[in-house]
C-alpha cells in the first residue's frame, strides 16, 4: 500500500499526455486508444514512457525494461496494415518489445482479444489438477472431493470469467468439459450419464451462466455504490422519451454496437444482461437477492 501511494505521481504524469493507466503494485500498464491511421500516437507514448523514466530516476527507482511489453489490440485490414509498418515505442533508447500475446494479472491477452491462449491455459490446468484429484477419489469423502474441486479447478474456471462474455459457443464449451468432468468425478457418475442432474444436486451453475451471473454481480455492484467508478461510468441508466412503466425499472441503455466484438464490451453485455432480470430483483437494494439467482 505504502509503495502504491509512492507511486502516485505516476497517474499525474500519464494523464498530461492522455494516457490511460493501470497500476498493480510495481505493476504500471499504459492504455493508449487512436485510430490505425493516426502517426502521432507512438510518438506520444514515448513522450510519456521519457516523462516517467525521468520520474523513477529521480525517485530512485528503475524501470525493468526487460519486463516491459508493448501489445497491439486490433482488427482489420487497416490494423493488418499499421502492424506491419509499427515501430515499439523507446526508453532510454533501447526499443520495447512488442508480443502478440502478453499476460495481465494472470490472464493471457492477445492482439486480437479471442482469449484463445487464455482458454487453452485454464484447460490445461484444470485438466492437470483433476487427474490428481482423481487419484485421491478412494481415499477422500466427497465433501472433501468438493472442496478440492472448487480450490484447483472451478476457482481457475471462474478466475476473471467476466472476459469471457460473449465468446464463441466452442470455446465456453471446452471449459465446460472441465466442469462436467469435476462434477463426475465428485459424485462419482458414469460418463455416460446426463450431466443437468449432477450439476444440479452440487448446485454447479453452468460454465455460461457463471459468466452472466459474475458480470450481474459487477452491475449490482456497481449501480449501488459497491463497485469501482470506472465500471460504474460504463452504465447509462435509460431514461423513456415520454412517461412509462419502465422510467423506475432501472433498466440500463443498451449502447449501439456494429460488430460482435462490440457486443462482447461490458458496457453492452452488461446492460442487455440486467435489463433482462425480472424488475424484482433489478430495483431490490438487497444484494443478496441477486446471489438466489
Amino acid at each position: 500500500m505504502l509503495f502504491a501511494i509512492y507511486l502516485l505521481p505516476l497517474g499525474d504524469i500519464a494523464r498530461r499526455y492522455g494516457v490511460d493507466f493501470h497500476c498493480y503494485a510495481d505493476d504500471v500498464q499504459l492504455y493508449l486508444a487512436f485510430p490505425a491511421n493516426n502517426t502521432d500516437a507512438v510518438a506520444v507514448l514515448e513522450q510519456c514512457l521519457d516523462a516517467i523514466w525521468s520520474w523513477l530516476a529521480g525517485s530512485w527507482l528503475r524501470l525493468n525494461q526487460s519486463k516491459s511489453e508493448v501489445l497491439l489490440v486490433g482488427r482489420g485490414p487497416m490494423f493488418e496494415n499499421f502492424t506491419d509498418s509499427f515501430s515499439p515505442p523507446m526508453i532510454n533508447g533501447e526499443s520495447l518489445r512488442s508480443v502478440k500475446v502478453t499476460k495481465s494479472l494472470g490472464v493471457f491477452l492477445d492482439s486480437s482479444l479471442t482469449m484463445e491462449r487464455q482458454i487453452s491455459a485454464v484447460v490445461s490446468a484444470g485438466f492437470f489438477h483433476l487427474r490428481n484429484i482423481k487419484k485421491l477419489c478412494p481415499i477422500l469423502p466427497h465433501d472433501s472431493l468438493a472442496t478440492l474441486m472448487y480450490a484447483f479447478v472451478s476457482s481457475r474456471i471462474d478466475y476473471c470469467n467476466a472476459l469471457y462474455a460473449g465468446l464463441p459457443l466452442k470455446l465456453i464449451h471446452r471449459l465446460q468439459l472441465i466442469q462436467n468432468s469435476a462434477a463426475r468425478v465428485v459424485k462419482n457418475v458414469s460418463h455416460f450419464d446426463h450431466i443437468t442432474p449432477v450439476l444440479f444436486e452440487l448446485h454447479w451453475l453452468p460454465v455460461q451462466w457463471r459468466i452472466t451471473f459474475k458480470v450481474l454481480v459487477l452491475v449490482f455492484k456497481a449501480l449501488n455504490g459497491l463497485g469501482p467508478n470506472y465500471l460504474r461510468d460504463l452504465l447509462t441508466p435509460y431514461t423513456p422519451a415520454r412517461p412509462l412503466r419502465s422510467l423506475h425499472g432501472l433498466l440500463l441503455k443498451v449502447p449501439m454496437m456494429r460488430t460482435k466484438l462490440g457486443e462482447r464490451s461490458f458496457s453492452f453485455y452488461a446492460a442487455t444482461s440486467w435489463n433482462a432480470l425480472p424488475m424484482n430483483v433489478r430495483t431490490s437494494p438487497l444484494f443478496p437477492l441477486l446471489s438466489l439467482l
